[in-house]
Formats: structure tokens, C-alpha cells, sequence
């Protein structure tokens, strides 16, 4: 099999006549997706950039061209590519829709670049402009991290700090240690008035949580601090720790409180006898013997696997995406496709017309961002086949699917995914003065009896009739750029299989 490069993905297009053209491109990063559309401003003559459909900046030609020769200047001109030209001239729409394309093709030959693309002058610009173009002042801020139980920490920091700089903040308030601190990371979900928690993202460097979150200006969405990992194995370094113990206590509670990790009337006996007693790792120890431990699970969306348009719960975890398919004629199958098996997969969006409603079912003129995560799969030995999930969160299935693959290739080449605190330029981390412990969550609840039974479908799928993929259609060709490699793939032998 050939090698893939993992890909990120940039969208660009214009707002020049009335409708918005969204084409698939492609840059490369090796550790999570990036989706964004860059909507040409002619207003106020800016571009601007929306990652995973969330405005995240607004920049202008020249900020761009100042990017351009920081970059330059940091990598030289032989790592760096061309930058679009400066025009003497007015741009035609032509001319706007042309800068727009080699804009789109500058910032993907940027993310190429494992090094560039990752690199502080890159991530810096993108913070920069999007606390600019929210308008929030660099000042000191109270900020809520919640935890998996629902508690608050409320840290202080800057609203121009960083990801990893929220995240060393929690840390230090709940006195989690150092060589810790990177098995946990900061998601941004939404959790509805009816109790549903969706993940929408795994927060990244090129952005800062707080105004992240503050620019969304909902109070269903809030960052949530949580284990970052998927191997259980690792759970053992977090738990020879207090704090850590308690972090992980605290999801595994309330993941099984969600109904993400299944529970019998023994097991739950079994597990609120060890917390009556106090004995978290034991707790823990049970929990990681029961089905879907450590699991994220996403919210009810479509698949064309089995069938086209069957309705599915995704869930990720050790290293596979499980699906409970609902076929049409109602019955319940489930099964899982191992992230070794995936070579590799792809994110893409389109714009799909809203209804407004009426009785006529018409269109309202308005349309919604569609996304798909797509993955190609070997179904058997010599058979490859796709397999389509649309859903919002196709994104954040993206980048679990990215995590598996990095954590299961540091674990092939004997590397572990400890990390320790990044040197920073205007020295250590300020420390509060007074900590914040981690509250034990509450009793489990007794399991709902009444939930539907489930009907096992072989763990590879293949007891089901699979629909062929047609080798001439070019929507499941590789020639493109736009795709995420599985390089843990190439590891595969006939006994795997």
C-alpha cells in the first residue's frame, strides 16, 4: 500500500454573486483536522475565516502578506511557497475569485508543512487575529473548566492565553502534576437544557479558549477538561496520582451516568459497593473491564453503511469507530471498524438548502454547511470499501481518529505520551496560591431496565451485505490530496486480517 499524508482542510470562497462556492482542498498536519471557510468581505475588503463552522478571525490581504514575510524570513524562501501578487489595480471579481484560489493554495502549501504549520509565528497570527477581530481586550479574566462531575474550576488568566496555557493554568489550580498534564487536553462541548453533552472540538493552539468560547455568547457551550488518551493502559500513571485519580474517577462516573459505557444489574451492584466504599481504583479497575470504558460517543446522525440513509450512534474508542445502526426495517446492529483497518479517510462539506417549513416543503433560500466524514476500509483480504458518516461532529471523529493513529505509532516506536511543561519566554507559569480539590461524584443511579436491546452483529461487519463501490466514480478516488493517512495501516499482515 502507498503512504498517506495526513491532511488538513481549507475551504476558501467569495461572497461575489449570490451563491457561495465551496471547493475541497487540501494542507497537511499530522495531528488533527482543520476545516475552514474563508468568505471574501467585499464590504469591507477582508477575508473572512471560519474554522469548523465558527468565525474565527477576519483578516485583510496585507495581514496575510505580513504572515507571508514572517515566514519567509523564520524558513526562507525554498520551504516557504509564492505569495499571491500585489495588484496596482481595483480587483475584478474575476481577480477576487483568482487571489481567493491562491490564497486557498498558499494556506494549504503552509499547512503542508509539518514544521511551518505548526510553527509559533503561524499559530500566533491566527490567536492575534482572531482576539482582534472578536474585539476582547488582553486583560485578566475569571474562566470556568468544567469538569466530567460538573464541577467548575475558575481559573485566572489572560484572555491572549493560550490553549496550553489554560490548560497549565487548571492544572496548577487543581494541583495535577507536571508530567501529567499532557494526558489531559480542553474540549469545547455543548450541553442542552435536556442533559445532552455534544463534543464539538478538541481546542487547538491556533486558538484561545477564552474567547473561544466567549464569542459564542451561548451558555450551552463550555470547556470541559478530559483524558486525552485512548489506550487504557496509560490510566495507571494518572491514577498513581491523587488528583489524577480523581479526574479519572470523575469521568468514569459520569460516563456511565450518560450511558456511554454499558452496565448490567450485577456490575452496577458491584460498582456502587466499591464507591461506597471509597475505592476509586478498584472503581476504575471494574469500569475498564465493561464495554465502551473510554469511549466518546456523538450524537444520532447518518450512514450508508449498511444501507444508504440508515440512522447510527457513532462511538471512538480503543482504536475503532463502533456503530449502532438502525436499518430500515427497525432492527439494531452493531459493529466496529478498527482504525487499523482504515486506509485512510477524508472531511468534506457542502452547502444544502434549509426548508422553511411551509406546507409545500419549499426552500427558504437559505442554506445550512453539511459535513461528512468518509473512510476507506478493508472489508476483507482483497476489498476496500467506503464507508460515509454525515454528521456536524464529522470534525472531532476526524481528530479522534487522528489521536488513535499517533498514540498506536509512539506506542509502536516504544515513545510515551508524557509531556512536560513548555519553556516560556516570560518564565514560569504563575501558580494560585490556593488549590482546588476534586470533588467525588455522586452515587451511580440504578440502569434504566427499559433501555432497547441491542442485536451483535459480527465485530467485522461482514455478515452483512455491503453495497460495492464503483472504481470509475471519482468521488473514492486517492489521487487527491484531501485525505488523512493511516500509516498504522501499512502495519497490517494476513494474520490481522
Amino acid at each position: 500500500m502507498g503512504s498517506f499524508v495526513p491532511r488538513r482542510l481549507f475551504f476558501f470562497s467569495t461572497d461575489v454573486g449570490p451563491d457561495l462556492s465551496f471547493n475541497i482542498a487540501s494542507g497537511s498536519r499530522p495531528l488533527d483536522s482543520w476545516l475552514a471557510h474563508v468568505i471574501f468581505n467585499s464590504a469591507l475588503e477582508a477575508y473572512n475565516i471560519h474554522v469548523n463552522g465558527v468565525l474565527h478571525c477576519q483578516v485583510r490581504y496585507s495581514q496575510l502578506l505580513g504572515l507571508h514575510e514572517q515566514l519567509r524570513k523564520e524558513y526562507g524562501n525554498n520551504v516557504v511557497p509564492a505569495f499571491p501578487p500585489k495588484k496596482i489595480f481595483t480587483l475584478t471579481p474575476a481577480e477576487v475569485e483568482q487571489r481567493r484560489e491562491q490564497l486557498e493554495k498558499y494556506m494549504q502549501a503552509v499547512r503542508q508543512d509539518p514544521i511551518v504549520g505548526n510553527s509559533e509565528v503561524f499559530n500566533s497570527f491566527l490567536r492575534k487575529a482572531q482576539q482582534e477581530t472578536q474585539q476582547i481586550p488582553t486583560e485578566e479574566v475569571q474562566l470556568d473548566v468544567h469538569l466530567s462531575n460538573g464541577q467548575k474550576v475558575k481559573v485566572s488568566i489572560l484572555t491572549s492565553d493560550q490553549t496550553e496555557d489554560v490548560l497549565e493554568a487548571v492544572a496548577s489550580k487543581l494541583d495535577l502534576s507536571d508530567d501529567l498534564v499532557g494526558y489531559f487536553s480542553l474540549f469545547l462541548v455543548r450541553e442542552g437544557k435536556d442533559g445532552s453533552y455534544s463534543f464539538v472540538r478538541k481546542l487547538q493552539e491556533f486558538e484561545l479558549p477564552y474567547v473561544s468560547v466567549t464569542s459564542l455568547r451561548n451558555p450551552e457551550y463550555r470547556i470541559v477538561l478530559r483524558k486525552s488518551y485512548w489506550d487504557s493502559s496509560y490510566d495507571n500513571d494518572v491514577m498513581d496520582s491523587r488528583v489524577g485519580l480523581n479526574l479519572l474517577y470523575a469521568q468514569t462516573v459520569s460516563d456511565i451516568e450518560r450511558g456511554w459505557i454499558l452496565v448490567n444489574k450485577e456490575q452496577h451492584r458491584q460498582l456502587k459497593s466499591l464507591q461506597e466504599k471509597g475505592s476509586k481504583k478498584e472503581f476504575i479497575r471494574l469500569a475498564q473491564t465493561l464495554k465502551y470504558f473510554g469511549y466518546i460517543k456523538f450524537d444520532p446522525c447518518i450512514t450508508d453503511f449498511p444501507e444508504k440513509s440508515c440512522h447510527v450512534i457513532v462511538s471512538a474508542g480503543n482504536s475503532e469507530l463502533n456503530f449502532h445502526v438502525k436499518l430500515p426495517n427497525e432492527q439494531i446492529k452493531e459493529g466496529s471498524f478498527k482504525v487499523t483497518r482504515m486506509r485512510c479517510w477524508r472531511v468534506t462539506s457542502s452547502q444544502v438548502p434549509v426548508a422553511n417549513g411551509t406546507a409545500n416543503g419549499g426552500s427558504s433560500g437559505k442554506s445550512e454547511l453539511k459535513l461528512e466524514l468518509a473512510f476507506e476500509y478493508l472489508m476483507s483480504k482483497d476489498r476496500l470499501q467506503w464507508v460515509t458518516i454525515s454528521s456536524p461532529q464529522a470534525i472531532m471523529m476526524s481528530i479522534c481518529l487522528q489521536s488513535m493513529v499517533d498514540e498506536l505509532m509512539v506506542k509502536k516506536s516504544g515513545g510515551s505520551i508524557k509531556k512536560m511543561l513548555r519553556k516560556r519566554h516570560n518564565g514560569s507559569l504563575r501558580r494560585s496560591e490556593s488549590q482546588q480539590a476534586v470533588k467525588s461524584p455522586p452515587l451511580l443511579d440504578s440502569p434504566d431496565s427499559n433501555k432497547e436491546a441491542v442485536v451483535k452483529l459480527s465485530s467485522k461487519l461482514t455478515s452483512v451485505t455491503l453495497r460495492g463501490i464503483s472504481t470509475s466514480n471519482s468521488g473514492n478516488d486517492i489521487s487527491g490530496n484531501n485525505f488523512h493517512g493511516n500509516f498504522a495501516f501499512e502495519g497490517i499482515g494476513d494474520d490481522d486480517l
